[in-house]
């Protein structure tokens, strides 16, 4: 599970995280000696509001807030029932931490926003879904503090899993079923909370919501862009959590989490877009800029991959884990991603153009099918991954390899900082530990050097012409190329062992 404490930090003036350099939890009076009370507005003023600060869901699809409170009205007058209010603060994603922060640090911010919305449309409850423990406390603690005259709130603790912030799964949950998606294309604007109209944004959403109601539109523009203004919340390398106002170079938040580019950067999470490092280096952040360079926004990760991982290794474990987060509700869910994982996998060992060709059949195959956005979203990672990274996906699958180590730079739960080289998984999924070696019998060997030729990066000549080395931990993603330096060896002098 994902237990890490995020790191604050800001560009310019705090809006979101205002306070937060005086105490490290914001009780009910230092957040209004910070922000002040807020203010009533009915539905059509707080559309109104939303729609002059062009706000939108920050929890990845980027809808427009505004459409979908007139949605739930106009729910509400068709079906004359109540309504309700779900803020989403799963984030069951390892990169992602700025809703975590909210909740952890400001969350009477979060639901003044949840509380402003629940109002305006007459809801009588506000229900928070969350996935840890502490964040469940923290909401819990703020809610005793909030006065007993606000519609109801409460919190709900969900199980930690990738789609459990897809909205029906995390509708479900706080019903009390299984937080799983339903496959059902209904809007939860239409049918939702027990079946009623409901509102559902993230916890960021809410929090913005709750900072231009005090400012007023041209308050609120004051900062960030004039076509999407005000600050967002950005998770930096897994650990940062920065609000920036829109527009800033994207080099500028890398350099403030001390950090750069590398390779390349994926934006928008696991269900978003790799950037080249050199575009990385001249997007700004805000949505128009990271589509022009070929990303999204998204969730608001910004993962940059260090010069010293193998980036075939990290996609390929990410997958992975992608496919172990599947609701197991839909064959491209419960078997396409499974497939596209081996393929991937396959292709890092060596497996050739046909593995390579095969990881983008089973891609395909998977879009659009899925009875939620998950298999989408995870085609999306991994034809990016192939797009950006084209030569090393090439080299590994030609069975050269890049002689570097899979670090583990994409932050997954439950996993060591550093790991080995990117290691197949068996059919049941369980990973094949790299428990072989590359033997030189010192009798035999003739200095030919065909095995160097075959197996660059793992076997290296001396000035003598020899191998520099007798031993050599042998990776899985290098095993058919080692078989082949072996039968081709003139002398004989080549073997492959088990470790130990």
């Amino acid at each position: 599970m994902n237990r890490t404490v995020p790191a604050l930090a800001t560009v310019g003036p705090p809006r979101l995280l205002a306070g937060l350099d005086e105490t490290a939890w914001m009780d009910r009076d230092a957040h209004l000696s910070v922000h002040g009370p807020a203010p009533d507005l009915d539905t059509g003023e707080l559309a109104a509001l939303a729609e002059e600060t062009g706000l939108r869901g920050r929890g990845g699809a980027g809808f427009l807030f505004a459409r979908k409170l007139r949605a739930v009205a106009a729910s509400l007058h068709r079906k004359g029932s109540s309504a309700a209010v779900v803020v989403n603060g799963s984030e069951g994603e390892p990169g992602c931490l700025k809703d975590t922060a909210l909740l952890l640090y400001a969350p009477h911010l979060v639901l003044d926003g949840a509380v402003l919305a629940a109002k305006a449309l007459g809801a009588r409850r506000v229900a928070v879904g969350v996935t840890r423990p502490d964040v469940e406390r923290s909401v819990n603690r703020a809610i005793a503090e909030r006065d007993a005259s606000e519609p109801r709130a409460d919190v709900t603790l969900l199980p930690e899993r990738f789609v459990t912030g897809e909205s029906s799964a995390l509708v479900r949950g706080i019903d009390g079923g299984p937080a799983l998606p339903s496959g059902r294309r209904i809007r939860t604007s239409e049918s939702g909370l027990g079946g009623s109209p409901t509102l559902l944004s993230n916890t960021e959403t809410f929090a913005q919501l709750a900072v231009a109601a005090r400012l007023g539109a041209a308050g609120y523009g004051a900062c960030g862009l004039p076509t999407e203004p005000g600050t967002v919340m950005l998770t930096v390398a897994g650990t940062h959590v920065v609000e920036t106002p829109t527009g800033v170079p994207m080099t500028y938040i890398l350099d403030l989490c001390r950090t750069g580019p590398g390779q390349g950067v994926l934006v928008g999470g696991y269900h978003g877009s790799w950037l080249p490092a050199q575009a990385a280096r001249s997007a700004t952040v805000s949505r128009d800029s990271l589509a022009a360079a070929g990303g999204v926004l998204g969730a608001g990760a910004v993962l940059p991959l260090p010069e010293t991982t193998c980036p075939v290794g990290e996609v390929v474990r990410t997958a992975r884990w992608l496919a172990a987060q599947s609701a197991g509700q839909c064959g491209p869910c419960a078997l396409g991603l499974p497939s596209l994982a081996d393929a991937l996998a396959d292709a890092a060992d060596g497996g050739g153009q046909r593995a390579l060709d095969a990881a983008r059949a089973r891609m395909a195959a998977v879009e659009r099918r899925g009875a939620c956005a998950h298999p989408d979203g995870t085609a999306r990672f991994v034809a990016s991954a192939l797009t950006v990274f084209t030569d090393e996906f090439a080299a590994h699958a030609l069975g050269h390899g890049c002689a570097r180590p899979t670090l583990g730079a994409l932050p997954l739960p439950e996993e060591p900082a550093v790991h080995t080289s990117v290691s197949p998984a068996r059919a049941d999924g369980s990973a094949r530990p790299p428990a072989e070696q590359l033997l030189v019998d010192w009798t035999l060997c003739q200095g030919h050097g065909l095995c160097a030729d075959l197996l660059p990066g793992l076997l290296r000549l001396g000035a003598d012409g020899y191998p520099e080395r007798a031993v050599m931990p042998l990776p899985a993603r290098m095993r058919g190329r080692a078989l082949r330096a072996v039968r081709r060896c003139p002398a004989l002098a080549l073997r492959i062992a088990a470790s130990g």
